[in-house]
């Protein structure tokens, strides 16, 4: 058996090779899935994109043997023993259902393709994609029919359906009447979510409530308003949950709907036999290893095999399965959060030429500069992605000291980050920001997130005695106005420690080419960790009064550069991904295929690393502070003994009171 299988293999070596392409999406139902893996091999061989997926199934390949063999070493205890852990959980999951919500998935028919159609009607009823040669970001229903889908490189498309139309790009359009598919839904649920320009998330609880109506009522209201505002088409999906009414949007596509009811028995039904791959979050890795690893193809096989599901998985991902297994999705409307980071990338033709290379670095800026400035963001972090001819990805990010929005600013930090890279060939260029400041109207979203100037003004709270503050004298009054005049530079950024661990993977050209005026890589960063350490009492002590002042603004200055660059192959230093696939921080699973999703994780665990590194540099400033004033504190200790004892010594002192006097120590 094993030799037919491998002697198709050879004979067809097209049917092992999987690719996104040959995926069923909505619309390929009846598409020849083994023509379109010929042709999208055939296509392929031999080229940097083939080797790339060659890599990537030889990882999967990897991954399913680890699996197995972990399998094997499972002795009857394990199993016995995860089995009951899996029943312990399941019934857990099971008391927490919640079948009170109505969920409404609303996703537009082909979206950008559509938009493009209703722009040049003689397109209607012709197979066209909205992209070029060198990649399609939609296909319309026509050339799905073909096996044409969107991320697939133009001239493969062209050959599986050669009368293949192409449009351009134009997200201007797009993001026009992604807007007023948005103002619909408004007024269904203000608070929805949308999950990309063409797709939302509506609670319809309460309307439905309100107007008497069921959710499958509500679904035809939306989709009628939404062409009646648009022009376009859309489908739904009403479930329980979140996640159900995903996977039910899909099911009646183009212009159609899916009511799944809300009581357990019907929900258990639907997911008894869905693919998993049919699940958002379950990609063509997971798939693979959940198949050949496991025997797993259906959601209802997760619950059947839950012991091995609780023995081989992280905690977080295996309750995700057996949720999956049991229907279970997300049902409450999530609090807002801040935004973590905003991107803007391109996918053009590979090319090496540099001039074509910094236009399009001038657009990207431009376009991210535009999406900042419309949500009053400002951001530290810029990090540059590039995705090479072969498909090799890289990313180079530096961290400014002071928060940035402009075109100009953008594009001149990444043009030093994209010049130490040349010569290169390059596909793919995207720009994102992190570390943000988010401000609306100059009120900062999150009002725990305090200034450096406020803590400096607003004094120590950690409890001490307002006389002992008193004593700090007008050391620490020079000291908290130096502070708060730098309050724009913030000189002391506390990352320098980032820089030294950075620093050896970068070569001498990157290195040269941050030493200007705004990116430095400060040769006396490491005097000034030296300086800060508290274990460097030799030094410390040996600073008094005003001398000691002019050795913190000295120090200061060492830092005065406006950035810092730091690579992405330097982060790996903050953090390991064990075996390639957990964060050895938090513990989430991610395959290496997921770029940026891991570039993502990796820019979080930085941005948290530099926050911690500013909050310890100005607790060791505040050390430093009672260091200064050391011989005047004595002083005033001496001076209080000959004053006349208060008869309100040693009582609590009001937290406002504590607050008013501390400002008005400085």
């Amino acid at each position: 058996m094993a030799k037919s299988e491998t002697s198709s293999d050879t004979a067809r070596p097209w049917q092992s090779y999987h690719t996104v392409y040959t995926n069923a999406k909505a619309g390929m139902d009846g598409v020849d899935k083994e023509k379109v893996q010929r042709i999208v091999y055939e296509m392929s061989k031999g080229s940097k994109y083939f080797e790339n997926e060659e890599r990537k199934e030889a990882f999967i390949r990897q991954k399913i043997e680890t699996m197995r063999a972990r399998c094997a070493k499972l002795t009857a205890t394990d199993i016995s023993h995860f089995q009951m852990v899996a029943e312990k959980r399941i019934l857990e999951l099971e008391a927490a259902r919640n079948l009170s919500r109505i969920w409404l998935h609303v996703d537009m028919d082909a979206f950008y393709a559509a938009v493009e159609t209703l722009s040049n009607p003689s397109l209607e009823g012709k197979p066209m994609a909205v992209g070029s040669m060198s990649m399609i970001s939609t296909a319309n229903y026509e050339a799905r029919k073909f096996g044409v889908r969107a991320a697939m490189p133009g001239f493969i498309a062209r050959k599986l359906c050669p009368e293949l139309i192409f449009a351009p790009t134009d997200f201007k359009k797009y993001t026009y009447y992604s807007d007023l598919t948005r103002k619909v839904f408004q007024k269904y649920d203000p608070n929805f979510m949308a999950a990309s320009l063409d797709e939302a998330y509506l609670n319809v609880t309460d309307v439905c409530k309100e107007k008497g109506v069921t959710g499958e009522e509500i679904a035809k209201e939306i989709r009628a308003s939404v062409f009646e505002e648009t022009g376009l088409t859309c489908s739904a999906g009403v479930a329980a949950n979140r996640l159900l009414a995903k996977v039910c949007s899909d099911i009646n596509k183009p212009n159609g709907q899916f009511v799944l009811p809300n009581n357990r028995m019907a929900v258990m039904t639907f997911i008894s036999s869905l693919p998993v791959r049919k699940i958002g979050g379950i990609g063509k890795v997971t798939e693979h290893i959940l198949s050949d690893a496991l025997g797993i193809n259906t959601c209802e096989e997760m619950l059947q095999k839950g012991s091995y599901i609780c023995a081989l998985f992280s905690q977080s991902t295996a309750e995700f399965f057996l949720s999956v297994g049991l229907g279970l999705g997300r049902t409450d409307t999530p609090e807002v959060r801040l935004q973590k980071s905003i991107s803007n990338e391109r996918t053009f033709s590979a090319t090496g030429d540099e001039t074509l290379l910094y236009r399009k670095l001038e657009e990207i800026a431009e376009m991210l500069s535009t999406d900042m400035q419309k949500e009053g963001l400002c951001g530290r972090t810029l990090t540059l992605k590039l995705k090479t001819a072969a498909f090799e990805l890289r990313s180079r990010a530096v961290t400014s000291q002071k928060h940035i929005c402009a075109s100009k600013d953008i594009l001149k930090h990444a043009s030093k980050l994209l010049k130490a890279e040349l010569p290169i060939s390059l596909r793919l260029i995207g720009l994102r920001m992190s570390h943000l400041n988010e401000e609306r109207d100059g009120v900062p979203l999150d009002p725990t997130q305090k200034t450096l100037t406020h803590f400096m003004v607003s004094g120590d709270a950690s409890g001490k005695d307002v006389d002992e503050q008193r004593s700090f004298g007008h050391e620490a009054h020079d000291i908290s106005d130096y502070f708060v005049n730098k309050e724009k530079s913030d000189s002391f950024t506390g990352s320098h420690e980032t820089r030294h661990s950075h620093r050896d993977h970068l070569d001498s050209n990157h290195s040269s080419e941050l030493n200007g005026d705004n990116c430095t890589f400060d040769s006396n960063a490491a005097e000034m960790e030296t300086f800060h350490n508290p274990s460097s009492d030799v030094t410390a002590d040996k600073l008094e009064g005003t001398s000691c002042l002019n050795t913190v603004t000295n120090g200061a200055s060492l830092l005065e550069g406006e950035a810092e660059a730091v690579s992405s192959s330097g982060q790996r230093e903050l953090f390991l991904w064990v075996n390639d696939y957990k964060c050895s921080i938090c513990g989430i699973e991610m395959p290496p295929d997921f770029v940026e999703e891991r570039q993502e994780h990796c820019d979080f665990h930085l941005a948290e690393k530099l926050q911690k590194g500013e909050s310890s540099t100005v607790f060791r400033s505040s050390n430093l502070r009672q260091r200064v004033v050391c011989k005047d504190h004595i002083v005033s200790q001496s001076q209080r003994k000959k004053r006349k004892s208060s008869p309100k010594e040693g009582r609590h002192i009001p937290i406002d009171l504590f607050f008013i006097k501390s400002n008005q120590n400085f």
